[in-house]
């Protein structure tokens, strides 16, 4: 750890943690009301866990994203962070507001808006943590006279992220035209801007794990930036099948969809033979497996499993059945979830006392044991769509009559996520085995690795 308020970053990183466990539990639960009888049918019913597992995937994603800049933007800047007061005074207010909305969710305190079931106060909460955020890392970047290319891309992610929450912060009495505004946060987020915030970690990885050349990295993300703007934006009509709007929004929005993870992978495989033409071998190689499986697994859930059911002659059968799921899992774990978990891995070693550089069995226990686990995971609700589509969409037989018929695939979900916690938890547990580190410790062997470019 280079510069002393980076150490801020741990707690983020321990609060998303602890979100991304509690999540699971949720997405486990879930999953297992689709076996049969259902002991907590009147405690915790489906739509319930439903809406705290998902709610839950975007509030530790974006604390992930937060305790992730607080670690770069410091060692691209080459100084301390503006103020670790507001850090911390952003964290307790977002961790509050977490905490809140999902003991409220408990009491069917909500919106209703998928994904978005934020109360409006929990919201003004939110965009004044956002606005924290911001400020504090704009004035970081001002006060170092540094600003590089990787941290404009992420700040112009973020900030365009804070931007786009504005139509979540609107009431629409009707309902099609709120689920209507509500992908122009959404998908607007998870589909676009986001893109930039992992394409900005990603090649600050790549830098310090490959060798890769910054120039070359650069124009990468100016690619990404492109894509964003041109595939990010008219892929949003990939969502508005059922919404009534014109009809030749449909193929583009099918198309241009599947384009957004492409330069992120060209970058990837750009990294990759520069360091085996380089020679370079960082001992840190458990975070380059994080990397470049993120850009990895970004191109086959985003753009192979999305281009798969996105296009309008497939989507009028599969739109909001379980194949949504299938793409959704796969989307957020390899651009979202496999990144904060590099940053965390690349970090970790100087943000926690003992620990060394080298990789350790634990960690790829870990990774593997998740990446198999999610792959199981997206096989079992792609049969289990298939199932669905045909016979309640095409045989027209009943939801819950389809639903007997399909259970076995849930077994098979059930038992694929087993192996996905087991993973996540190795990792958590990984995560908190060791004391943090809270001071700049000048002989830590890590510094020698971590080269300022």
């Amino acid at each position: 750890m280079r510069y002393k308020s980076q150490s801020v970053a741990y707690w983020y990183f321990a609060v998303a943690m602890a979100l991304f466990g509690l999540q699971l539990v949720f997405g486990l639960l879930s999953a297992a009301k689709y076996l049969g009888p259902d002991p907590l049918l009147y405690i915790l019913p489906f739509d319930v866990t439903k809406v705290i597992h998902t709610n839950l995937l975007i509030v530790w994603v974006l604390t992930g994203f937060m305790g992730a800049t607080y670690w770069m933007v410091p060692d691209e800047s080459r100084t301390e962070l503006y103020s670790t007061r507001l850090a911390y005074i952003q964290l307790g207010l977002w961790t509050a507001m977490g905490v809140t909305a999902i003991i409220g969710y408990l009491f069917r305190y909500g919106t209703g808006n998928k994904l978005l079931e934020q109360p409006l106060p929990h919201k003004i909460v939110i965009v004044i943590c956002m606005l924290i955020f911001l400020y504090n890392i704009g004035m970081t970047i001002k006060k170092s006279g540094r600003f590089t290319t990787t941290e404009g891309v992420l700040l112009l992610g973020l900030a365009s992220a804070a931007v786009l929450y504005i139509p979540a912060l609107l009431h629409y009495e009707n309902y099609t035209v709120s689920i209507y505004y509500r992908w122009w946060t959404i998908h607007l987020w998870v589909e676009g801007v986001w893109e930039m915030i992992q394409g900005g970690f990603l090649a600050y990885l790549l830098i310090r794990l490959s060798g890769a050349d910054r120039e070359v990295m650069d124009k990468w993300l100016y690619v990404i930036v492109g894509l964003v703007f041109i595939a990010g934006i008219l892929g949003t009509a990939h969502h508005y099948y059922w919404v009534g709007v014109p009809s030749y929004w449909l193929p583009i929005g099918g198309f241009f969809s599947a384009l957004e993870p492409v330069a992120l992978v060209g970058m990837a495989m750009y990294a990759y033979y520069a360091m085996r033409r380089s020679g370079l071998a960082h001992p840190n190689n458990l975070a380059l497996h994080w990397t470049i499986g993120s850009a990895v697994f970004t191109l086959f859930g985003a753009g192979l499993l999305g281009f798969a059911h996105t296009f309008p002659s497939v989507n009028k059968w599969t739109h909001g059945t379980l194949i949504t799921a299938m793409h959704g899992h796969a989307a957020f774990y390899g651009a979202y979830a496999m990144i904060i978990m590099a940053m965390i891995t690349y970090a970790l070693p100087s943000l926690t006392r003992g620990r060394s550089e080298d990789s350790n069995s634990l960690g790829y226990w870990a990774f593997w044991l998740q990446l198999a686990g999610m792959f199981g995971m997206t096989l079992s609700f792609a049969t289990a769509g298939i199932g669905q589509v045909y016979l309640e969409r095409i045989l027209g037989l009943g939801y819950l009559d389809t639903q007997l018929k399909i259970q076995i695939h849930f077994l098979m979900l059930v038992a694929t996520g087993s192996i996905f916690a087991v993973g996540v938890g190795l990792f958590i547990y990984d995560f908190f085995r060791l004391p943090p580190r809270l001071s700049v410790d000048r002989d830590d062997p890590a510094l020698s690795t971590q080269a300022v470019r």
